[in-house]
């Protein structure tokens, strides 16, 4: 068992265990954060997790875990390791069941007062046209030719559909399609799941918030991002659905044997993996790339489908009803990217499992709107809690593969929350605080109560402190749907 005093402490938000820890680990294993948030890495076993990555074969540099650190499977969620192309390894347990787990903000021209006297049909219209809820099925229906299409091609597929613009394409992480997705790797029964469920949160901790600027801490980057106070925006959390999570399953299960075939040593059943060079790579890989191409494009549908909602419950009340897009952040993936590593470029496949990509100004995978300031970054809190705008930098991208938190991180599990608080008293909570909350699950409202979460101040101003990302905006919710 890891004690914290075995730990390094190399600056106020990091702290260090060497690999002489223990002989079997390739590199060291950081954490980032202050030292409260070091503290409660310890209350679960992502530590150990932590741990068991840096032991994995090509791993470079360091085995990370972000502020919004907490037990998951394999890695621990806000795991971030980068492993060799050329003889390293691909694990899904570095990955996640729901593959590209992301958020998408729009940004309105609307203040909060234009919204107010309307804002009680405007989340009813929302909750009716954003379905929501475990196994619930989305606003449209795919046939198989056009699920494949979905699978390789993303948000183009939702551009050819009229779901998208070529802006908001532009405004989305890899322009909303990773290249490399196979349909047919993708298992039938995956395809089955996510065949009905295009356009659908989903539950856990997928939301839909109405959301506005309440802060500014950096006005060149925010008017850049379009971002002004008392603005309203919206944030749309969720990732590949049913899809997603079968591809992760079937994948962990065909994987089974691969370690013992290619000779390599896991610490972990979690953590089974292949060369990401092998046949079975290679597949997950394209598997894996195709589950999140579904989740770009889910994401996008539902964009679509709030910008609908917007109008039609707007219309004549407010003249200028446009969302625009502001970003849209993966989580939950691993993805082939060029380094620095040692002072010598390297091709690596950085796993960012609760992690979002953070990627500094001038990077040429940026779109030319934001490659003079940096990619924007989305970090979500709880339902009761602000949500923060940040922007890569160039000293997050040198010691982190250019990786940052992708919210506050659970402090609870859900088991635990559901016996700690009710539904009821969740939601009578959040309306004192002038929140508005659809639900179609009171038990899942009790499983997301904020006390299950970590202060998302506290995880920000670590990520802030260590240098890897800079704060742009804040912001605060005036409704909430959850599924």
């Amino acid at each position: 068992m890891v004690e914290k005093n075995q730990f390094e402490q190399l600056s106020d938000y990091v702290w260090e265990l060497p690999p002489h820890y223990d002989a079997r680990m390739r590199v060291p294993a950081r954490i980032y954060g202050n030292e409260q948030i070091f503290d409660m890495a310890f209350r679960d076993k992502s530590v150990e997790q932590l741990v068991n990555v840096a032991m994995l074969p090509g791993i470079v540099r360091y085995a990370m875990a972000m502020p919004d650190m907490h037990q998951g499977y394999g890695f621990p969620i806000g795991g971030v390791a980068a492993f060799r192309y050329s003889d390293g390894i691909v694990s899904p347990g570095g990955v996640g069941y729901d593959i590209n787990c992301g958020v998408r903000m729009l940004a309105s021209a609307m203040d909060y007062e234009d919204i107010e006297p309307y804002l009680e049909e405007l989340i009813a219209t929302l909750f009716k046209v954003c379905p929501s809820g475990v196994g619930e099925d989305g606003s449209v229906r795919l046939s198989d030719k056009e699920l494949d299409d979905v699978l390789e091609r993303g948000t183009e597929w939702a551009i050819s559909k009229g779901y998208a613009t070529r802006a908001d394409a532009e405004r989305t992480e890899s322009y909303g399609r990773i290249a490399g997705a196979r349909a047919d790797v993708v298992p039938k029964r995956a395809k089955e799941r996510g065949r009905p469920q295009m356009g659908s949160l989903g539950s856990g901790n997928h939301f839909l918030e109405i959301d506005v600027v309440d802060e500014i801490y950096n006005a060149d980057v925010a008017t850049a991002f379009g971002l002004r106070p008392g603005q309203v925006v919206v944030q749309i959390h969720c990732g590949s659905r049913g899809l997603g999570h079968e591809v992760c399953e079937q994948a962990i299960r065909a994987l089974q044997d691969a370690p013992r075939r290619y000779g390599i040593t896991i610490p972990d059943r979690e953590l089974v993996a292949a060369p990401v060079q092998s046949a079975e790579g290679q597949e997950y890989m394209a598997g894996m790339a195709a589950a999140a191409n579904y989740a770009f494009a889910n994401r996008q549908v539902l964009a679509h489908f709030v910008r609908q909602a917007f109008d039609r419950v707007l219309a004549s009340k407010v003249t200028d009803r446009d969302l625009h897009q502001v970003y849209d952040v993966a989580h939950n993936i691993a993805k082939v990217e060029e380094h620095a590593v040692d002072g010598k470029p390297m091709k690596v496949v950085v796993h960012r499992k609760g992690a979002t990509r953070s990627f500094p100004p001038g990077h040429p995978d940026l779109p030319a709107v934001y490659r003079e300031v940096g990619q924007p970054v989305l970090v979500p809190g709880s339902m009761g809690t602000a949500s923060y705008v940040l922007v890569g930098t160039a000293d997050g991208f040198g010691e982190t593969f250019g990786s940052t938190c992708h919210g506050a991180g659970r402090t609870m599990s859900r088991n635990a929350a559901i016996r700690a608080t009710r539904g009821e008293q969740v939601r009578a909570d959040l309306n004192r605080q002038g929140i508005v909350v659809r639900t179609g699950s009171l038990r899942g409202l009790a499983e997301e109560a904020p006390m299950a979460y970590k202060e998302v101040d506290q995880v920000v101003e670590s990520v802030a402190g260590a240098g890897l990302a800079g704060k742009v905006a804040r912001v605060h919710p005036v409704a909430v749907i959850k599924g």
